[in-house]
């Protein structure tokens, strides 16, 4: 097969002589940091970018993407589910509201929605059905750890006081309030199952003591709720909110986290990358005699360039693809390796989420290799500038 002269010279030197056995030793550290490098960066990310998709879905997946102040109106409604991205709208209510039991008070959200329109937390419902909350019938749904918390089953009434809504009486002021009975539990695995209440939207609007066809609030969700930013500008002058002002803080934490590992584990291919250059200043050492003859043989400079650029650059590309054929199985094995070892890290059998992101696999493999090749520029340029009669002198 036929190969450049300056590749064939650099695979030469990359493979060295059976008697330079320290510089092979190095070239092979160099390359097999390359490949702990890629192979960690891989696994990490991965497994930051399973516990963010997890995030995404249990979060996100059951809280409205964004919402529009007093957005029912038929004109606005029209206009939101022509954007991008929207796949679903519907009306809600929403007010502060606290919930006691016979054993307890706990304080959250109350949400008045539309049981035929779109809920995701329908998805969710362990007891009860979402068509339960009927108008006029004064049915709730609540999340499990807050059933857990009062003590509450489903059948069961609670009493809901809202505070905003209070009124003055002659004992005082006094919340609006209402008996509401228990009609379905859910569960997300969040924070949401101790802070979210579903109710009729009209029973909602009674007790926040404001007409029930009054102007309501339009929900929307999207097919994916990190192109919230492209929408809101639609919105002009309405009155908008949108997950980030209740969720941003915990994902863009997650997102630094997540940059700050990529950073620390880059390390790793960065000093990887710098045994190539002690690796290949070792081979321009031992090697300028034989460079010299090479330059007197006709090669240009260039040459003698491609030559430790190839050597440096194979080195790379050797590290990078077996970093990222073992990081990408690690990161799709990894609960299965780490119970060959009898290691949980998250306890109870539970296992850790893994997203394989193709295009940062291939983007890390590229950074690694980019890497490699510019580490060898200093060395070849040293090789290059050897002179045949200073280096043949005293051969």
């Amino acid at each position: 097969m036929y190969q450049p002269l300056s590749v064939f010279i650099g695979l030469r030197y990359l493979r060295g002589r059976s008697a330079d056995r320290f510089g092979r030793f190095v070239s092979s550290m160099s390359t097999a940091g390359i490949a702990i490098g890629v192979l960690a960066l891989i696994t990490v990310s991965s497994v930051m970018n399973g516990f963010e998709a997890q995030l995404k879905g249990r979060i996100l997946g059951a809280l409205p993407h964004a919402v529009i102040a007093d957005g029912q109106t038929a004109s606005v409604k029209n206009r939101v589910e022509q954007w991008p991205h929207v796949v679903a709208t519907a009306p809600i209510q929403t007010t502060e509201a606290v919930l006691q039991s016979r054993t307890g008070l706990s304080a959250g959200l109350l949400e008045g929605v539309d049981p035929t329109a779109y809920e995701p937390l329908a998805d969710h419902l362990l007891q009860g059905d979402i068509q339960a909350l009927a108008e006029s019938r004064y049915q709730i749904i609540i999340g499990r750890a807050m059933a857990s918390n009062l003590r509450l089953r489903v059948g069961d009434q609670v009493r809901v006081m809202v505070t905003s809504a209070s009124q003055f009486t002659p004992i005082g002021r006094i919340p609006a309030q209402r008996l509401f009975t228990v009609a379905g539990i859910f569960h997300t695995g969040t924070d949401v199952d101790n802070q979210l209440m579903l109710a009729n939207i009209h029973d909602v609007a009674r007790l926040m003591r404001i007409p029930p066809q009054q102007a309501q609030d339009l929900r929307l969700f999207l097919d994916d709720p990190f192109a919230i930013t492209d929408l809101k500008p639609m919105a002009e002058s309405a009155a908008w909110q949108d997950w980030r002002v209740w969720r941003g803080e915990l994902f863009q934490a997650v997102k630094m986290e997540k940059n700050m590992m990529s950073l620390m584990l880059s390390l790793i291919i960065i000093v990887a990358a710098f045994n190539i250059i002690a690796a290949l200043i070792m081979v321009v050492m031992e090697k300028q005699a034989e460079v010299a003859i090479l330059k007197t043989l006709g090669m240009q400079n260039r040459d003698i360039v491609a030559v430790f650029i190839a050597q440096g650059s194979l080195s790379g590309l050797l590290g990078a693809l077996v970093g990222g054929v073992l990081g990408v199985l690690s990161s799709l094995y990894i609960n299965e390796i780490m119970a060959l070892f009898g290691v949980s890290l998250l306890g109870n059998g539970l296992a850790l989420p893994v997203v394989v992101n193709p295009t940062h696999v291939v983007m890390v493999m590229v950074l690694a290799i980019l890497l490699s090749t510019l580490a060898t520029l200093f060395p070849a340029f040293k090789a290059a500038s050897v002179q045949p009669a200073e280096a043949l002198r005293y051969e």
